[in-house]
């Protein structure tokens, strides 16, 4: 039998999923449903300090896509579409609140080998950090410091941090604010360097980061004419896998392989996790797949995830960062004139 284990720091996980911060994970039953399915980690829905932020959960929208574009319905049942399109928004609880309840299931989840962490959305760095301070006074174990949500552009409730510098002066100040807790930073996708965010965060003093943030889409509805949900919009979804772990393998080349990265956007089961981890993920955040497809989800992706470590006859942590350690460069591949199988017939005629 193979093992699931993983580390993150100075914290072992019993296994590699982790259950990231959405809508279903906004009250005690559908965390706990979480922690029943087999995730190592639930990170429950984030907060921050404004009422606006809270209201816009209320004003969400979501749309599942196949690859045509249609939209599809919410089964809650395995597999999800490939495509989402949503505008979402913080939970709508008072903080204090809130995070006594994340306490209180972290405790809970302790007896069960596991972690319930708390999510705060930067919006203002004085008021996060007071949050941050509070999730520590309450005993939560690991809090996840999202500086990467994708609706930074369109909402002034919360912000994307997309400069090295930047992400360095906030990452540094909580990790000054919280110096008991795991911090994990979530970065952006929306960068032309996310590795530089990294290296950035991790000199900060982040415990691991956690990547890549969705971007922002816009899709028109042919029969109306008008965007799809009225607005831009976060696009996420499998399509995004190769993107995500080609910023995890570039993310490890630069700062070598014992800093912890945590992979997310895109995994959607077992072998879709066992990529993150070949790329360079000590732990895989999966979404959308338990939002739309069930916590049932989450079982799955373990059980599949194991049937191909016994099949390789690999603990889980002997897959991480595999793959992006023999990423080869262009020029060291061979001349074998490959593309004249790969154009038109026509191409090649007279």
């Amino acid at each position: 039998m193979t093992s699931l284990a993983t580390q993150i720091g100075t914290l072992r996980l019993k296994n590699p999923i982790i259950a990231a911060a959405g809508e279903h994970l906004q009250t005690a039953s559908g965390i706990r449903a979480a922690l029943a399915a087999g995730a190592a980690v639930v990170i429950a829905k984030s907060t921050n300090e404004t009422a606006a932020a809270r209201l816009q959960l209320e004003q969400a929208e979501y749309r599942l896509l196949d690859d045509n574009w249609n939209v599809q319905p919410w089964t809650f049942r395995a597999p999800v579409p490939p495509f989402v399109l949503s505008r979402s928004g913080l939970i709508g609880r008072e903080v204090d609140d809130w995070v006594a309840e994340i306490a209180g299931l972290d405790a809970e989840a302790a007896t069960q080998n596991a972690y319930v962490a708390g999510s705060l959305v930067l919006a203002d760095l004085d008021a996060g950090i007071e949050i941050g301070r509070k999730f520590q006074r309450a005993g939560v174990r690991i809090l996840e410091f999202n500086i990467g949500t994708p609706y930074g552009d369109e909402a002034r409730v919360v912000t994307t941090e997309r400069s090295a510098e930047r992400v360095a002066t906030v990452v540094r100040a909580m990790r000054q604010a919280v110096d008991k807790t795991a911090l994990w930073v979530k970065l952006t996708g929306q960068s032309e360097n996310v590795a530089a965010l990294a290296q950035a965060a991790r000199q900060a003093g982040a415990d691991a980061v956690v990547m890549i943030g969705r971007p922002l889409g816009m899709l028109p509805d042919l029969e109306t004419m008008r965007p799809m949900i009225n607005t831009n919009a976060a696009y996420g979804g499998r399509w995004a896998l190769p993107l995500s772990c080609y910023w995890l393998a570039k993310t490890r080349q630069a700062l070598g392989p014992h800093y912890p990265l945590i992979g997310t956007n895109g995994a959607q089961d077992g072998l879709d996790a066992a990529r993150m981890l070949l790329a360079g993920a000590c732990a895989v955040e999966m979404c959308t797949a338990v939002l739309a497809g069930g916590f049932g989800v989450i079982h799955d992706t373990l059980e599949q995830l194991e049937r191909y470590l016994d099949g390789k006859q690999l603990d889980a942590a002997a897959l991480i960062g595999r793959a992006a350690d023999t990423v080869q460069s262009f020029a060291e591949q061979p001349a074998h004139g490959s593309w004249r199988q790969h154009v038109p017939p026509q191409t090649l005629q007279g």
